[in-house]
């Protein structure tokens, strides 16, 4: 843990402490299963039918879709199973039943045999005029079925709500179960868990690489913090940063080739840019006699924002990556951390002190205004998603360590509840290819 988290955190962690140390011991990977609580200003009305084969092949693709659209709090899915007939193709559709339920765009399509795959076609249909509005094709196995799913559900997304989708993504989390620690990998929606790294020894701080096929992060396992860079295709591990002291907090640059760290080589908590592979002399960046730490890239790469206690309090601060002074972004209130910005650089994600505690917080660029979005008060960690419309967090429920996400504008909330372990440290990964 480093000197800030030791300091600044120390109330909010003292209260964690108890459930992070009794995590209940359980499987070796954690079931996600998600909670939707609230729903956006506008809500997409949206009938889907069951592709033509899905049910003989067995190869559930519409239900997933439903799923993804119905988690965003965006959409309203109306079901058009015991339609008779079902329509398949645009030839076949019929309007006016669905139009009666208040639908006003369809998703039909097939799973047709083609070798050893499927060829899925998925058509979106304007239910009043049968006006196509976007058709999806891909071949695929059926161990790339649900994959298959995400990506329809980002093209709707897409379509219907003119902003990306950012279904087909991955999540990145440190599961403690009992005394041994888990990075887990899982799909946006908490399916398909898959190990990376278990360990006696704390694991923290997963960061996803801008291609989403490495993942960088924290580990205790030679009894002190050590960067540790993972190739997730190929299992390879290496040390990004293993310094004298504490090397901490890891943040990938937009072009993956960088990473900048916290590290205490020279006696106290400073910012340091260091190439991805682990190769060359790390080259420092903040140079102050306070705590700097929590590093995190502009979208343009070139700046590094990272929170300082220099101004007598926890703030937030950006500096040019090639050198320059730092300059305070944050405020308002009287702790504010963990700053990320959104892709498109409008919104910072954040933690701030309330009266109700720590709490997720987004800060417009352009009025420096923060705004709360949860309900809790033990929050920590913020990811923006792909798209910048969702934040995942990690906070406590019940006592216990857990995931949530919230919708940047705070109408959407959602609850990751795990079968096994506390689960902390999210990072959300990028689109997939």
């Amino acid at each position: 843990m480093t000197p800030l988290q030791q300091v600044w955190k120390q109330a909010r962690r003292l209260m964690l402490a108890t459930a992070v140390l009794l995590g209940a011991a359980g499987a070796a990977r954690a079931d996600m299963t998600i909670e939707v609580v609230g729903t956006g200003a506008t809500q997409y009305p949206i009938a889907i039918a069951p592709f033509q084969n899905e049910v003989q092949q067995q190869q559930p693709v519409t239900p997933v879709v439903g799923d993804d659209l119905k988690r965003s709090g965006l959409f309203n899915v109306i079901g058009a199973g015991d339609l008779s007939p079902v329509p398949y193709t645009v030839a076949q559709f019929n309007g006016a039943p669905l139009k009666a339920r208040g639908a006003q765009t369809a998703l039909i399509g097939t799973i047709a045999p083609d070798g050893d795959a499927f060829l899925v076609t998925a058509t979106l249909v304007d239910v009043g005029s049968k006006n196509t509005l976007v058709t999806f094709q891909r071949r695929a196995t059926a161990g790339q079925m649900r994959r298959v799913a995400h990506q329809i559900a980002d093209v709707v997304y897409q379509k219907l709500t003119g902003e990306p989708g950012a279904f087909n993504s991955r999540i990145a989390y440190v599961v403690k179960m009992g005394k041994r620690y888990e990075l887990q990998v899982a799909d946006a929606d908490g399916y398909g868990a898959q190990s990376v790294l278990a360990s006696n020894q704390p694991i923290m701080s997963p960061k996803w690489s801008p291609d989403g096929g490495r993942l960088a992060y924290v580990s205790f396992e030679e009894q002190k913090p050590i960067v540790y860079g993972q190739d997730l295709g190929t299992g390879r591990r290496w040390k990004i940063a293993a310094f004298k002291g504490s090397n901490s907090a890891p943040a990938w640059s937009p072009n993956g080739q960088q990473l900048a760290v916290t590290l205490t080589r020279d006696g106290g908590s400073q910012i340091f840019i260091v190439n991805a592979d682990g190769s060359g002399s790390p080259r420092r960046l903040t140079n102050t006699g306070e705590i700097n730490t929590e590093a995190s890239f502009t979208p343009d790469g070139g700046s590094v924002l990272f929170t300082s206690d220099r101004g007598g309090s926890p703030q937030i601060y950006r500096q040019p990556v090639g050198g320059g002074g730092a300059e305070r972004i944050t405020f308002q209130n009287g702790y504010n951390a963990s700053g990320k910005l959104s892709p498109d650089g409008k919104t910072l994600t954040l933690i701030t002190r309330t009266e109700r505690g720590f709490q997720v917080a987004v800060m417009d660029m352009a009025s420096r205004q923060i705004q709360a979005l949860t309900d809790t008060g033990l929050d920590d960690a913020p990811t923006f998603a792909s798209n910048g419309r969702m934040i995942l967090y990690e906070t406590d429920i019940g006592g216990r360590g857990a995931l949530a996400a919230v919708s940047s504008d705070g109408r959407v909330k959602q609850r990751l509840r795990s079968t096994s372990g506390d689960v902390r440290q999210p990072a959300w990964g990028p689109l997939l290819k």
